[in-house]
């Protein structure tokens, strides 16, 4: 059998899309080979906030731990994959981090299964390898897909039937530079022969140093707490911002019924809880890489807040913030640098809305 081109772009991009494991997860990581969850092609992104999709990737798959794997695809041949690939791929990557919701991503899954025989918590359920209560494991999945796009945690694959030296060499200097994104290429090359193909996929950019200093895609726990935390935290964000979750934190063991820490291998959380009636109740959830999630969809989960309670809470936010979230938020778990609460007098206002919300619940 000998090498042979793929006759087209397309032709290599349907094959990804149908054998996904070409991205040779095994070899990306042998101890937790990687597997893959196609999203979509195509995948539109915006390049500012609210805006149209101005930007089009050609896959997005989500690897076991919820971590976007952003995948271009380049023949050879085309000049393009020297070095105009790589700007492209990372103006792919940083407005992707920035203006995705994830629940523009978890609808394009959905939608797959909109007029077919399978259901889409079944699917993931069963991508996942466990059996959900309730579809609870979906529910933490996409949570943990939002955190890993929140802390830039994604990851970057080229792919093409061969791979030249200078792309190679970009790569491998990207993925040794960059802590948390990893930058792979893929080469898939393909053998012709006596009536047969064979796909053979190899993984390149791989440096031993990059290798050491990778901490994603490992789904170990790790339980936090308050001296954890704020060491963490310390290490990723100014005095100024670690003041503010310190603030949050005093607030919330004043105000809430207790601090729910966080399990997760790399980001630790806090989240002050409100225990009214039988119901466990969250406004916020604080995070070591420096931000926080505002909790509109266990709001409206619980029953804690009524849509017109947290439109309210929304635009008092909005006010407090001088941010523009859209009303489409109270349904979701919109992000918050700690840096806009580092203003003067912003504090005293945005726990004064939280107190607001609380006085909410309590009421019903």
């Amino acid at each position: 059998m000998a090498a042979q081109p793929y006759d087209s772009e397309p032709v290599l991009q349907k094959l990804l899309a149908e054998y996904p494991h070409l991205l040779a997860g095994g070899q990306i990581d042998e101890e937790r080979p990687r597997r893959w969850l196609l999203i979509g092609q195509e995948m539109g992104i915006p390049w500012e906030e609210g805006g149209g999709n101005q930007l089009s990737l050609d896959h997005l798959f989500l690897d076991q731990d919820g971590i976007p794997t952003l995948v271009e695809v380049k023949r050879s041949s085309d000049t393009r994959i020297r070095r105009e690939v790589v700007g492209q791929m990372l103006e792919y990557a940083a407005n992707a981090v920035t203006y995705w919701p994830v629940e523009t991503l978890r609808a394009r899954f959905e939608a797959k299964y909109e007029t077919g025989d399978h259901d889409a918590i079944a699917a993931l359920t069963e991508f996942l390898g466990d059996v959900g209560d309730e579809g609870s494991d979906v529910d933490e999945f996409w949570q943990q897909v939002r955190t890993n796009l929140q802390a830039g945690r994604i990851r970057m694959l080229f792919v093409a039937d061969e791979i030249p030296f200078q792309l190679r060499r970009i790569v491998e200097f990207l993925n040794a530079q960059m802590s948390e994104a990893e930058v792979l290429a893929v080469e898939v090359k393909q053998y012709v022969g006596q009536g047969l193909q064979t796909l053979v996929p190899r993984v390149m950019g791989q440096t031993a140093h990059a290798q050491q200093t990778k901490t994603a895609g490992k789904r170990e726990t790790k339980q936090w707490n308050e001296e954890l935390f704020f060491e963490a935290l310390s290490q990723r964000a100014t005095p100024a911002e670690v003041d503010v979750a310190r603030r949050i934190l005093e607030w919330g063991k004043e105000r809430t019924s207790e601090i729910q820490w966080g399990s997760g291998k790399k980001d630790g959380s806090f989240i002050p809880i409100l225990i009214h009636g039988s119901t466990r109740h969250q406004v916020i959830c604080v995070w070591t890489f420096a931000r926080l999630n505002l909790q509109f969809e266990y709001l409206m989960r619980r029953g804690s807040l009524n849509e017109g309670q947290r439109l309210e809470l929304l635009h008092r936010i909005n006010s407090t913030l001088d941010t523009h979230m859209p009303d489409t938020d109270i349904e979701r778990l919109p992000g918050i640098s700690l840096s806009l609460l580092a203003k003067p007098g912003v504090q005293d206002a945005f726990l004064a809305d939280l107190n607001w919300t609380l006085d909410q619940i309590a009421a019903q």
